[in-house]
Order: C-alpha cells, then sequence, then structure tokens
C-alpha cells in the first residue's frame, strides 16, 4: 500500500474569496532567501512573537516550540533538511549507518567552535546527548526522540558514533531537531538555572540580554562560519543584532509590525493574514510545522471515552469543517490524518468523519446514555454525560478557540457537556499531568512519521523525566505498538511507508484521534527586510541571512 493524498473538501464561498485575496500578496513556503536581494550589513532587526514566553532558553529542558524559535538563533543541530525533507549536513558533514543498523557515525567539523571558545567536538557532541538524556534535566522532547541511543563514543576528535538499543530510521529526522541541537560543554556545566538564562551555542547569534516578559536582545557572532548546507550566505550574519519582543496580544502584535516597531511577526491571524494581503508592505511566509496535524485527542484511559461507542459519537457527530472554512478564511484546511499534511507519509480516512448525528445518537444509546436532563444533557445512572477540555491559551490562536468553542456548541446538540477551561501553559501542563482532561488540543511537533511513536505508542502513556507524557489519547494496542517498532526499525523505504499507513489507520480507527488542521505557522515580514525564511526542520524561523534594506 502507498500513502494516500488526501482530497480537499470544497471551501465555502466566503473562505474560497479570502483564499483568493491572499493568493495575491507575496507568499512563500520558507524556502531559500531572496537570491535577487542585496544584503545591507549591520542594523537591529525586531521580531515580535506571540506564542508563549520560554521558562528556559535551553531547548534540551523541556521542549516545547517557543524554545525552537528563540533556539533556532543561536543553537546549531547535526544535520538539517532541506525544502524537500531531504537530511542535508551541517555541524555534521557526513554520516554512516552499521549494517546492522544499531551504530550510526558522524564526522564533524573541525572548524567551530562554541561563542565561549570550547571546540566542537566529539566529546561535546557525547556531552550534549548525555545532558539531554540525564533525568535531571527534565527533557521532553528531546529526551523521547533519543529513546533507543544507549550513548554517544567519541571515536576521534572529529568522529562520533551514537549506539543504540535496536535500529532507528528516524535518527536524522530527529537529530534535525533545535530540541538536539549542540551547546557548550562547559556551559551545560553550570547550574541549569544559569544556563537556562545564557545558554551557549554555535550559532550566528549570542545571548546577550534577557528582560522577562519584555524581551531577549541577541548579538552577532562576527566568528560564525556554520551555516547549513541550504543557507544564503557564509559567514556571520548580515544583521549585527536582533531583539525578540514577547507581544501575546494578535492585534497589538499586527499593529506595531505596521506601525514600523517591528519587522517581522509569528503568529499571524487568520483575519489579520487577509488584511495584510492588501498590504504591498508586507510579505507572509505559510510554513506549516511538520510531525502531527492539530488534533483533538481524546483520553480513552478513562470514563466516559473509554467505551469506543462514546468516542465514536463524538468525532462522527459534530461538524467541524464549516467551523474551520469560517473562522479561518481559507488560510487552514481541514485534516483528515493525525500527521500534518507536510509529511509525505501522511494517510488518512475522511470517510471515517462523514458528519452522522443519527447514527451518533444510536452510539449513544446503545451506551447507555439515553436519558437527558433538565439542560438537555445525556445522563447515565443520573451522571451527566460531561467532558473536561483544558485549553492552552498561550498554545491555541484566539480563531482555534472560537472553533473549540463551535464543537462545544454541537457537542451540546447532541447531549455532550463539554467544559472548556482557558488556562495558562503552566496550569495546562498540569492538568495533562494529574489526568484532568477528557479531551484536549496537544499540539507535537517532530521531523517525520516518528512523531507516531512518540504520540500513539503505549510506551508514551509513561511520562519523560520532565513528567510530561504524550500519548494523551492513552492509546493502549500491541499490535500498533508493533507497526511502530517495525516502521522504525525497517530500512525500506516502501515497507517503512506501509507500516505507518497501517499505524495510521489503526489510530483513526480507534476513534480517539479528531485531526483538525495543519499546525499554522505564519510570519509577516516588513519590506523593509529581506532573507527571513522558516528553517525546514520545523519550520521555526531564522535570521541568519536577513538584512535590512532601509
Amino acid at each position: 500500500m502507498s500513502p494516500r493524498l488526501l482530497p480537499s473538501r470544497a471551501l465555502s464561498t466566503a473562505a474560497l474569496a479570502a483564499a483568493a485575496v491572499l493568493a495575491l500578496t507575496a507568499c512563500t513556503s520558507g524556502g531559500a532567501p531572496d537570491a535577487d536581494a542585496t544584503p545591507v550589513e549591520g542594523g537591529t532587526l525586531t521580531y515580535a512573537t506571540g506564542d508563549a514566553e520560554p521558562t528556559c532558553l535551553d531547548p534540551h529542558v523541556g521542549g516545547n516550540y517557543p524554545q525552537a524559535l528563540v533556539a533556532t538563533q543561536y543553537a546549531e543541530s547535526l544535520v538539517s533538511t532541506d525544502s524537500d525533507g531531504a537530511i542535508i549536513p551541517w555541524l555534521a558533514t557526513e554520516w554512516q549507518v552499521a549494517d546492522d543498523g544499531l551504530s550510526w557515525t558522524f564526522t564533524l567539523r573541525d572548524d567551530v567552535s562554541f561563542t565561549d571558545g570550547t571546540p566542537f567536538d566529539a566529546e561535546a557532541v557525547a556531552a550534549n546527548v548525555a545532558h539531554v538524556q540525564d533525568p535531571t534535566t527534565l527533557s521532553s522532547t528531546g529526551y523521547l526522540a533519543l529513546a533507543k541511543v544507549t550513548g554517544v563514543e567519541a571515536v576521534d576528535e572529529h568522529t562520533a558514533r551514537f549506539d543504540l538499543s535496536a535500529p532507528d530510521s528516524a535518527l536524522l529526522e530527529s537529530l534535525s531537531q533545535p530540541w538536539l541541537a549542540m551547546e557548550s560543554p562547559e556551559a551545560l556545566g553550570r547550574s541549569q538555572e544559569e544556563n537556562c538564562e545564557s545558554p551557549v551555542g554555535t550559532g550566528p547569534f549570542v545571548v546577550d540580554e534577557w528582560t522577562k516578559q519584555q524581551q531577549i536582545t541577541f548579538t552577532r557572532n562576527d566568528d560564525y562560519v556554520s551555516p547549513p548546507a541550504d543557507a544564503g550566505h557564509d559567514g556571520p550574519a548580515h544583521l549585527e543584532s536582533v531583539v525578540w519582543r514577547f507581544i501575546p496580544d494578535s492585534a497589538a502584535r499586527y499593529a506595531a509590525l505596521q506601525a514600523g516597531q517591528v519587522d517581522v511577526i509569528d503568529n499571524a491571524q487568520p483575519d489579520t493574514l487577509v488584511a495584510a494581503a492588501s498590504d504591498d508592505q508586507l510579505t507572509e511566509i505559510d510554513a506549516p510545522r511538520p510531525g502531527a496535524s492539530n488534533r483533538l485527542e481524546l483520553n480513552s484511559g478513562k470514563a466516559p471515552f473509554d467505551d469506543e461507542r462514546v468516542r465514536e459519537a463524538f468525532i462522527r457527530g459534530i461538524d467541524v469543517d464549516d467551523a474551520v472554512d469560517s473562522l479561518f478564511f481559507g488560510t487552514a484546511e481541514r485534516s483528515y490524518s493525525p500527521l500534518s499534511s507536510v509529511e509525505p507519509l501522511a494517510y488518512g480516512d475522511p470517510s471515517l468523519f462523514e458528519v452522522d448525528a443519527d447514527a451518533a445518537g444510536d452510539l449513544l444509546d446503545e451506551a447507555g446514555w439515553s436519558q437527558r436532563d433538565s439542560d438537555g444533557y445525556r445522563t447515565k445512572d443520573g451522571t451527566r454525560l460531561s467532558l473536561t477540555f483544558p485549553v492552552s491559551t498561550n498554545q491555541s490562536i484566539p480563531a482555534e478557540q472560537s472553533l473549540f468553542e463551535q464543537i462545544q456548541a454541537g457537542a451540546k446538540t447532541l447531549g455532550f457537556e463539554v467544559v472548556l477551561q482557558p488556562l495558562d501553559l503552566s496550569s495546562w501542563y498540569g492538568a495533562l499531568a494529574s489526568d484532568d482532561y477528557d479531551l484536549v488540543s496537544a499540539p507535537y511537533t517532530k521531523v517525520g512519521p516518528d512523531v507516531l511513536r512518540i504520540l500513539f505508542d503505549s510506551s508514551g502513556i509513561t511520562p519523560a523525566p520532565s513528567g510530561y507524557f504524550a500519548n494523551h489519547a492513552q492509546l493502549s494496542d500491541p499490535a500498533l505498538d508493533d507497526l511502530l517498532q517495525r516502521a522504525t526499525e525497517t530500512t525500506d523505504p516502501d515497507e517503512r511507508a506501509d507500516l505507518y499507513q497501517q499505524a495510521q489507520q489503526v489510530v483513526l480507527d480507534s476513534y480517539t484521534v479528531l485531526p483538525l488542521y495543519d499546525q499554522q505557522n505564519h510570519y509577516l515580514v516588513r519590506s523593509s527586510v529581506t532573507g527571513v525564511r522558516a528553517l525546514p526542520p520545523v519550520s521555526a524561523v531564522t535570521l541568519y541571512d536577513a538584512s535590512r534594506t532601509d
């Protein structure tokens, strides 16, 4: 079997009109910098993010997307990916896997130092892997990605060998991510608090000052020599410095961009994108994240979603298509896959999501939820069919929160009470850790289809050292575990594709996942700045090639 391309549902008239407007703007997908622009040396660029402010700038600690955004400016990985998803050199120049798949040997650049003067070498690679895997580091994303790595040996000064407990076809994809970027072993030897404040990488910029709840200032690394293979130039960055501001309010962020107070913003909202399309001073970079799609996950580990009939009723009884069309103005397409559409092996089955409210009602009756209380909600043995839905206000944009409200309204028609709980990021993590949720939207970014193992293998119910666990659907299926294990071990690309398709079908058939759309990454850039691009591995912005023209 080969992965099936999913047909897009016809857009509403309003969404089509908005999409037509968007098509008129200069829009890129995060490819190579503008080759026709003449870079200007020096100057300061101001970037405004709507993502949550990291609690730690060391991407090894925890491992969320706000960390990836900032870390991309100062920390670099062994490998990267190009716009087609192919692995390309970065701090490693070449690599080779053993015949048995139990070790990978990397040849490292011999001309790179960390910005504190510490040489980048094989011992540094070993120290970084050990740091990620140390339980006291409290890593989640990096830790889970290195599950099969048993250690790293410095074969010689510039040759590092990764030893594995089992073959891992996703190792190179994992190593391209900013959560596994290289940091100075000398800096890692400091207290975690100090390293969180000012991590030391090999990148084009250096963390100069972090003023909490306001901004981070990065200054240029004048000794920089190690851009990824697809960068637009060699040598140090064009910019002298970057001011990274935290502006959580989307309207204030866009207003600052229009006024020229900032040069680049992320998390541009759908209505903002439509408005920006008619502004010739702005350019959009549309760079969906790889890994998982944005989705609702139903907690099958406890009532009421431990009953598959209740899960199927919820998923088949609510129409989210029209809400996606109307709320996102054509800037997001409905997904039917657990994987992002940018993943070549994404597979989906739209037939599982055809809305049939009558069939959903019959399933709920069959499951014993046949009575309704005075508020119209279904009950069973005197208990209301109520669902707790914690929402991270740091991760869910306003349009998505409105979508959840429409899902809440649709669920009420079926007889479900959906209790939306808006929470800050820390409280949201706490709700998940305490199993205080029935459904959740939990974005997860990882390069490649191995994200399915992170999200749906039964081992993912066990928390990483940070306390975070990724299998929020709490799926525990030995057959699925076997498919995912074999997919990570095979070296045959056709077999790998087939196994991942089978795994996605199992996930979809379980009715534990309601795919919504790709994880959105929309950047807006003023025309006075060139060379801004989304670095392909996780679509985080890189300012290495950026320069001012004013």
